[in-house]
């Protein structure tokens, strides 16, 4: 596998009381992504305005570096969020390839696929 950047949108609800856990565990999934996965371009989490649910937007060099992340970071953490809130949707936007459609889609979290259309980049922008 290999090519272009893959981004991935999806949203974290929270179950009740569960919002504060749920933001902690997130934290953790960042920081062990943010380490151990060089091809983690970039992790983001918004908190939902209104509720303690989660957005979050990750960004990858390609499709072997979704393979790592879906295989490390997420396996190991999944198990945990989906005791404490409920996946989905997840947009995964790129060349993604079968076989990691056929792993996300067995994981039950609403994943949708597209690949690009058009757009354009200005250039990369860091973000703490």
């Amino acid at each position: 596998m290999t090519g272009e950047e893959i981004t991935v949108t999806y949203k974290w609800t929270a179950k009740p009381g569960k919002g504060a856990e749920l933001k902690a565990m997130y934290e953790n999934v960042v920081k062990e992504a943010k380490a151990n996965e060089p091809g983690a371009y970039r992790f983001e989490v918004y908190e939902v305005q209104g509720s303690e649910d989660l957005i979050i937007v990750d960004i990858f060099r390609d499709s072997d570096a979704l393979g790592e992340h879906l295989g490390g970071t997420a396996a190991k953490h999944f198990p945990k969020l989906l005791e404490i809130a409920v996946p989905g949707p997840f947009f995964f936007c790129g060349d993604v390839p079968d076989e990691l459609v056929q792993i996300a889609s067995g994981m039950n979290m609403g994943a949708i696929f597209a690949t690009r259309a058009f757009g354009f980049s200005r250039g990369p922008s860091e973000m703490s």
